[in-house]
């Protein structure tokens, strides 16, 4: 069956109000783009593409409820010396569709092998992703390990542990409709980015806002199930792989998924970023940069 033009918004004026939404947030893209729109079997994907075409490729995945455009802290840097094509996920926030719901690991997979396939058809491909986008990056990889070059996690949801009950609880408000939900779980989640200052808090209300509307204009979104990595597959994990957390990070104890990381997977590099927590990819953006870029261009050792 052909989903109807508006899909997956509630209707045509909900998907102009969001489009419109959508490319107002752009412009705060601070490097050249041109974008794409992919058709693969899973569906429809919107893609932005930066950086020198002739460089190694970087595919970014973005964190859960959100989309593409929250790279705009870090894509000048990742960018420079890479050719960087940020994601719209199916089932999220963005200008990506699917043609049927997305509701198991394995369809999300099949979509981003099918996204990769389009963009780099041969070859190595880096891969980095923020918390939702960071587990499904860790899973393309251990299913595809031939394929990924270099892997970056950005405080990846479950992936390394479980998330904290605390974690649940607190996120039990944004399922509610409105603001107030969204604002008491987001200032929780990004306390850093809420009390670094009159523009991070700025930041986080924009997100809180946009959420709103996004969750007003798109039909039913489906969140695949993260999943935690078992000691086993960690301890042979192969892929050149950087893993940073805040040191605040709400989902679950940072010191903790550290010291599980260095005992099963001592290949995986791994560091704290101080003064942030799930919000350390806007917060503590230069930082994230530069040990990204570092990590990425580093010899193979």
């Amino acid at each position: 069956m052909t989903p109807p033009p508006h899909h997956p918004f509630r209707s045509l004026a909900a998907k102009a109000e969001y489009q419109a939404l959508y490319a107002e947030r752009a412009r705060a893209w601070p490097v050249p783009a041109e974008t794409r729109t992919l058709d693969t079997p899973t569906g429809l994907t919107h893609v932005r593409l930066s950086g020198p075409p002739d460089a190694p490729p970087l595919l970014l995945l973005h964190g859960a409820r959100g989309n593409s455009l929250m790279w705009v802290p870090n894509i000048a840097a990742l960018a420079a010396d890479h050719r960087a094509y940020a994601l719209d996920t199916p089932e999220e926030t963005g200008l990506s569709s699917s043609r049927a719901p997305i509701t198991r690991a394995d369809q999300l997979r099949n979509w981003l092998d099918e996204a990769a396939a389009e963009l780099v058809p041969a070859g190595p491909l880096s891969l980095a992703g923020m918390s939702y986008g960071g587990w499904l990056a860790a899973d393309y990889a251990r299913r595809h390990p031939g394929r990924v070059r270099r892997l970056v996690l950005l405080s990846p949801a479950l992936t390394v542990l479980p998330a904290d009950p605390a974690m649940l609880v607190r996120a039990m408000p944004s399922l509610l409709p409105g603001i107030w939900g969204r604002r008491t779980f987001y200032y929780w989640l990004l306390a850093d980015a809420v009390n670094s200052g009159p523009a991070g808090k700025a930041y986080v209300d924009q997100a809180i806002a946009d959420c709103v509307v996004a969750k007003r204009c798109h039909k039913r979104l489906h969140l695949v199930t993260a999943d935690v990595l078992d000691d086993a597959t960690l301890r042979d994990w192969r892929t050149p792989t950087l893993y940073l957390v805040g040191e605040n990070e709400k989902i679950y104890s940072a010191p903790k998924a550290i010291a599980r990381l260095n005992r099963l997977a001592p290949r995986i590099k791994t560091a704290m970023i101080p003064g942030a927590g799930h919000d350390l990819w806007y917060t503590r953006a230069e930082a994230v940069n530069t040990a990204i870029v570092e990590f990425l261009n580093a010899e193979p050792s």
